[in-house]
Formats: structure tokens, sequence, C-alpha cells
């Protein structure tokens, strides 16, 4: 598929705003760039929705503009014009566009200042974001099994959003059921656990599906990081040097194992 306007758009959007997802897509063949950027893109802008204005309403009206795209997508029905709601309805597959409604509501979390209820809402957020995210993606590019992108995909939100928790906790957000060491080490092997479950089942998962699976290529990484010295999540300190990021990178998209 041809890049047009709106999917250069997209491409900019993602380098610009997600940097990492912007190098994974890059490692990406090229056939599947136009989903992951839209998607990507797509992905920009509803986390951004919920922190769009102070007032709550505000907020709420940005989420929910996105949760009808994914209504009109799932449908069938005319998608409203936009730079990424445009490509996004030709390129996801319908039926993985229905993850949007969860995805939607799972960020209604962030306009607000609660904490979560408890475990299985904190899971719930991971797996409607993250999870949701990845399946969309691996969906729309060729056969998968969705159980198994999700436990992945857990595994990589959960290493996303141990990241946030320095700028959570600026925006006086209550990010973790329990912050102490003991808690987040926890946490930690949680998100291995999942990993290793999904790659358990790894040939479920099609060689032209696991292009979406590159932007968790950090995951393990971070969450060993956590593992060790969980101290670094307060400190927002994980991350390696950038020659063994896109070493592990390159090494992840050359095998094809995550």
């Amino acid at each position: 598929m041809q890049f047009d306007d709106d999917l250069t758009a997209c491409a900019e959007a993602v380098h610009k705003g997600d940097p990492e997802r912007f190098r994974a897509t890059m490692a990406a063949p090229v056939t599947a760039r136009p989903l992951l950027f839209a998607l990507y893109a797509f992905n920009i802008e509803m986390s951004r929705a919920p922190w769009a204005s102070q007032e709550s309403m505000i907020a709420e009206m940005r989420v929910q503009w996105w949760r009808d795209v994914g209504g009109e997508i799932a449908s069938g029905a005319p998608v409203r014009r936009h730079f990424v709601a445009t490509p996004l309805a030709r390129l996801l597959d319908p039926a993985a566009a229905q993850a949007i409604d969860a995805m939607a509501e799972a960020r209604r979390w962030d306009i607000y200042r609660d904490p979560f209820e408890d475990e299985a809402a904190f899971d719930r957020y991971i797996d409607a974001t993250s999870g949701g995210l990845m399946w969309m993606a691996a969906a729309s590019l060729g056969p998968a099994e969705e159980r198994v992108v999700r436990a992945y995909a857990y595994g990589v939100g959960l290493a996303n959003f141990l990241r946030a928790i320095p700028e959570l906790e600026a925006q006086k957000r209550v990010p973790l059921l329990d912050g102490t060491e003991k808690g987040v080490r926890e946490l930690a092997e949680r998100g291995l656990d999942r990993l290793a479950q999904a790659r358990k089942d790894r040939a479920l998962v099609s060689a032209v599906s696991r292009p979406a699976l590159l932007a968790g290529w950090q995951a393990e990484s971070t969450l060993r990081q956590v593992l060790c010295d969980p101290g670094r999540v307060a400190a927002g300190t994980l991350g390696r040097s950038e020659f063994r990021t896109r070493l592990s990178l390159m090494w992840q998209a050359g095998t094809g194992r995550w």
C-alpha cells in the first residue's frame, strides 16, 4: 500500500510521539508498516485524549470520539474523516476493532485520580490498553491466537506502565496498588510469567502476524531490571544503552522470535 498524505502524517506522529514503536515499525516488513503506523498513531490519540483538558467532561468527550470511531469501523459504517481514522478504517480488521471499546473504557481511568479498585481492575486496564492494541495489530496482519497475543501484551504493557510511574505520580495519580519493593517485584514476576506463557505457544502466532509483537522487544529486560532493583521504577531509571536497545530489536526482527 502506498503512503498517502494521511499515512505519512501517521508515521510522522508516531515518530514524534512514540519513538519506540516507530523503531519497531521500521524494523517490520514494509507490507506491515501502513497498518502499524495507522494503529500506533491511533494509540497516541487515544492515550492523549484523557489528558486533553483539566475539565473531565471535555476529556470524556475526547475519549468518546475515538470510541465512536472504533464502533464505526467495527460495524462497517462510514467512518468520520480524520488523518488517523481514515487510514485506520481501511487497514484495521473490523472484528478486531471491537477492542477499541474496551480500550476507551480503560482510558477513562486516566481522566480521574482514583486508584485502581483492586488487582483485577489493574489487570483489566493493562489488557484493554496494551492487549487490545497488540491484538488489533496481530489480527489485522494475519492468523494469531488471541490469548497468546494478549498474554505477551500483558507483559509488554506492564513494563511500559512501570516506566511511566514517575510521570503518573507527577500528575497526582495513584498508579500502583502496592508500591512497596515487594509489591513491585511481584508485578515484575507476573509480567515475566505472562511472557513465558505466551512463548510456550509461539507457534500459534503466524509469521505474518509477528511484526505486531515487535513493539515489545524491551519488555523482558525492563521487567528483569525491576526484579533486580525495584527502586528504579520510582527513580525513573529503567532502560538500557542505545547500543543494546538497537541490537535487541535487530535480533528480534531478524529471527522473528519474541
